[in-house]
């Protein structure tokens, strides 16, 4: 498949990310063309859909898995013979204590055969003047900053939207959420349009669940900052906030 775009967020590192696109609406993005498909007729149309589907690539996890299959094919002294397992039928969902395991195929993890997402985002505008234009802007994301795409597609409500489907064990994690305690002092560090979405963030519980410990210092990089917190029961107390390069 061809890569047709790139997707820029305010993730550097996947930890922070919501775990599904939608659930924090504040959170934005852009998606640049390829220089090949950066044709505004490739678009025409597109301004009517208040919603996109994306088709992108986990990047992250596909170098993890190829870095670890050379790895062990190199421990075993084979490179032209063996070839290391690269998919497992049954993974650890996070929002389960990562203890439990479930079918690869009954979950949205980035460890599956082929390192294929799917997300649905709004589209807020689409700008046809910049200088790598077209540029889509979206919200609702769940995508590291530089994912590479490789479809969009309208969403559809008439077909897309089905209010009477089941979500299985997911279920039980509807609503779930943090109450996010983000001093004034440390919350205007932060520019003016990223603060409500960094306490939306925050409130989703970047947190593996099998992690509670509530003298543990975390941190999350969001836009230029690193933002550093600690989690007791449902409140989750921001202690620091520094600027990176």
């Amino acid at each position: 498949m061809e890569q047709i775009a790139r997707v820029f967020t305010d993730f550097p590192t996947k930890f922070g990310l919501p775990r599904q696109s939608g659930l924090v609406p504040e959170l934005r993005g852009r998606i640049v063309f390829e220089p090949a498909y950066r044709n505004p007729e490739a678009l025409r149309g597109l301004d009517g859909f208040s919603h996109l589907w994306l088709i992108w690539e986990f990047s992250q996890s596909k170098k993890q898995r190829e870095q670890q299959r050379l790895l062990e094919i190199q421990r075993g002294g084979q490179t032209e013979t063996r070839k290391a397992p690269h998919w497992s039928a049954t993974v650890k969902p996070p929002r389960l204590g990562g203890n439990r395991k479930m079918g690869v195929f009954a979950t949205r993890s980035p460890f599956r055969p082929n390192p294929i997402g799917l997300s649905c985002v709004k589209l807020e505008r689409i700008d046809f003047t910049e200088q790598d234009a077209p540029v889509l802007y979206i919200s609702g994301i769940d995508l590291m900053d530089g994912t590479p795409i490789y479809d969009i597609k309208p969403y559809l409500p008439h077909t897309d939207c089905h209010p009477e489907a089941t979500a299985g064990f997911a279920e039980d994690y509807i609503g779930y959420g943090l109450n996010v305690q983000f001093p004034d002092e440390l919350l205007s560090r932060l520019p003016q349009e990223k603060r409500e979405a960094a306490c939306a963030m925050l409130a989703q519980d970047p947190r593996p669940s099998y992690q509670d410990d509530e003298d543990r210092l975390y941190g999350v990089l969001f836009d230029r900052f690193d933002i550093r917190f600690r989690v007791a029961g449902s409140v989750l107390t921001v202690v620091e906030v520094e600027e990176v390069d």
